[in-house]
């Protein structure tokens, strides 16, 4: 009976102060006109009594407040009652020299962002009393969030926070960060859907972040919103020729932000589906595992961690389809998908290989730990049906290779080992998961079957010739060395080529002059690609490389993992 009591009289209290709160939220987004009406006022109204009103309203902010825990209102509110001090005299307490209309000037300058500030509190305040979804009349959202989240990086601190509690109460998963160093670390630690980004920080700018996101494989499609002071219309296309996805100019409403960013996330979705999802599974398809495994790597190989691979093959899958059909087929591999999908790590990686076939990247797994997650997924094909058709249950099983990724070790290998197991898998019976455990050496001789590409590497500076080469030696192809343009030019007719890699600026003849005297010369060979790097990131450099005839272009200093991809693409591998 106690306890009762005790339990009725500590709602009685809570819903009180939920009513106070309601009643004081209200009263001061009434205080807040009543400021901002009073700092617009013309010189001739201004008086002694106008400051000295503004001075009460602050003062009764930064008492009232804290009473209702709202502390960072109150602490607004105390910087501003600092600012007014002098109104509360009477004869107001002013400097040799100044008047009361020269003295309000004064204390209104440094009061605008916290009047801004506060604005921004009442309004946080004000959405954090809403009633709970569930309590009120359904009503659809204009800009259903799904649980994304964002990083929103500024040194505005009330700006910041403000933005950050908005987004959250509208569905998202924010982090925030006040300057590029607290961003490296948040974009290191975590993926983010979207960012915001504040151009003009301090200790450093928006603009060194904007590079390391556009130059780092794994974050340069991230969709990237950029928040300027600026309205200057240059300065909008130059952000967007560095890779902005959107532009917003300060000050802004809150609903266009949060529209601009469902938009690009919802276009972001249905670019992903359409460019790397595989239409029938749902899941990723090979396009982006492709690239999305070196990203990964890359990221092993900044913060080292083990990571492996499973290759998954479907037991007697042409039966079923030549038993069943292929629609019964289709139903079985949406079906494994499915299953797949739901006992995998949401940072794991599954992706349709081909046909029957399903790969699964497991980053911070050990070949033994990646070898038990397949294994209990096996186990689920064993205690149900993975798909149903016209009353008809279907039963499979798998059969899976693992292999764990050793430094040095190319992607090529990393799958050809994990295959090699999936495949002692099915000759010992089907229905297992093997680990690799052969001894076979990472550097192997080539296979002479593969088509090998000639490709040109002309720079003038020697060691980022043998950095080039040592990074790319792994692919099927040989590289053909030159220290300038000419002698570049020289070995480009002397025999066939499929790719040449040119310094935008070396001596003799730059790759831009050379690209020019082939063009001119008409003595480019047919199929020949060429790519121009240079140390200069300027709009028209880019544009006369392109003009010029070269089929890609990358700057200085630029990702290895990146140009692995460019190439690769440039000579169809």
């Amino acid at each position: 009976m106690q306890q009762r009591t005790a339990d009725d009289r500590g709602g009685r209290e809570k819903r009180s102060l939920e009513q106070g709160r309601r009643r004081y939220i209200g009263e001061l987004g009434q205080q807040v006109m009543q400021l901002k009406r009073l700092s617009r006022e013309p010189d001739t109204n201004i008086s002694k009594d106008t400051a000295r009103r503004f001075y009460r309203l602050a003062h009764t902010i930064k008492g009232s407040a804290p009473m209702f825990g709202y502390s960072r209102l109150g602490s607004i509110a105390e910087k501003l009652v600092l600012y007014w001090e002098w109104a509360s005299e009477d004869p107001p307490t002013l400097p040799d020299g100044t008047d009361v209309v020269q003295q309000f000037k004064a204390s209104l300058s440094p009061s605008m962002p916290l009047l801004e500030q506060l604005e921004l509190e009442a309004d946080i305040g004000a959405r954090e009393l809403e009633p709970d979804r569930s309590q009120r009349r359904p009503r659809k959202s204009l800009f259903p969030a799904s649980g994304e989240r964002l990083l929103i990086i500024d040194d505005d601190d009330a700006l910041r926070s403000y933005l950050a509690r908005r987004l959250t109460l509208d569905g998202y998963v924010v982090d925030e960060a006040s300057d590029v160093a607290a961003a490296e670390r948040s974009l290191r630690e975590r993926t983010y859907h979207l960012i915001t980004l504040d151009l003009m920080m301090h200790p450093g700018n928006g603009y060194e972040l904007f590079e390391f996101l556009k130059e780092d494989p794994t974050l340069k499609w991230t969709p990237l919103i950029v928040l300027s002071g600026r309205e200057d219309v240059n300065d909008k296309i130059r952000r967007f020729h560095l890779g902005a996805d959107d532009y917003v100019t300060k000050p802004f409403q809150y609903d266009e932000l949060n529209a601009r960013i469902y938009s690009l996330l919802k276009r972001n979705r249905m670019f992903e589906q359409m460019a790397f999802r595989d239409p029938l599974t749902g899941v990723y398809n090979r396009r982006f595992f492709d690239h999305q495994v070196m990203a990964e790597l890359q990221r092993v190989s900044r913060f080292p961690s083990p990571i492996s691979l499973a290759f998954i093959d479907i037991d007697r899958f042409k039966s079923i389809n030549d038993t069943h059909g292929h629609r019964v087929g289709d139903l079985v591999l949406q079906g494994l998908a499915h299953l797949l999908q739901n006992h995998l790590k949401p940072t794991d990686l599954l992706a349709r290989f081909g046909g029957e076939e399903f790969v699964i990247v497991l980053p911070g797994s050990s070949g033994s730990d990646a070898k038990k997650a397949v294994e209990a997924i096996l186990q689920q094909t064993h205690e149900g049906r993975v798909a149903q058709n016209e009353g008809q249950s279907f039963h499979i099983t798998f059969s899976a290779g693992v292999s764990e990724w050793i430094p040095g070790m190319t992607v090529e290998e990393w799958i050809r080992r994990s295959d090699e197991a999936m495949y002692e898998a099915k000759q010992s019976g089907r229905n297992r998961v093997v680990l690799f455990t052969g001894s076979a050496s990472i550097e192997e001789g080539p296979d002479p079957a593969v088509v090998r590409r000639k490709v040109v590497i002309a720079d003038d500076d020697r060691i980022l010739r043998s950095i080039l080469v040592a990074k790319l030696k792994h692919l099927p192809v040989d590289f053909i060395e030159a220290a300038d343009g000419e002698e570049a030019y020289r070995a480009l007719l002397g025999q066939p080529v499929d790719l040449c890699i040119l310094d935008g600026m070396m001596p003799r003849l730059s790759g831009y002059a050379m690209l020019e005297r082939m063009r001119d010369n008409r003595t480019r060979p047919e199929g020949t690609k060429v790519m121009i790097l240079s140390g200069r990131g300027r709009d028209e450099d880019i544009s006369r490389g392109l003009e010029l005839g070269a089929d890609d272009y990358m700057n200085k200093p630029f990702s290895m993992v990146e140009l692995e991809l460019k190439v690769k693409e440039l000579l169809g591998l």
